[in-house]
């Protein structure tokens, strides 16, 4: 069963990620999207959870050198 749930995590995550790639170029939140599919997989992939914290850097930077 928590192999199940796992794999059912990681396949959503990453439809979340391509249907988000896809938004980019069509109406859509894609980076919003593509943020809700590294949050599913950052519970399970060590990467995800890198390029999730890399990301949150980012959007704080941008957040202070916009206001």
């Amino acid at each position: 069963m928590q192999r199940t749930k796992r794999l059912l995590r990681i396949v959503l995550g990453f439809t979340l990620l391509v249907i988000g790639a896809a938004m980019l170029v069509l109406p859509g939140p894609g980076w919003l999207t593509i943020g809700f599919g590294l949050v599913i997989l950052a519970a399970e992939l060590i990467w995800a959870r890198r390029l999730l914290n890399r990301l949150k850097e980012h959007a704080i930077k941008l957040g202070r050198s916009v206001s």
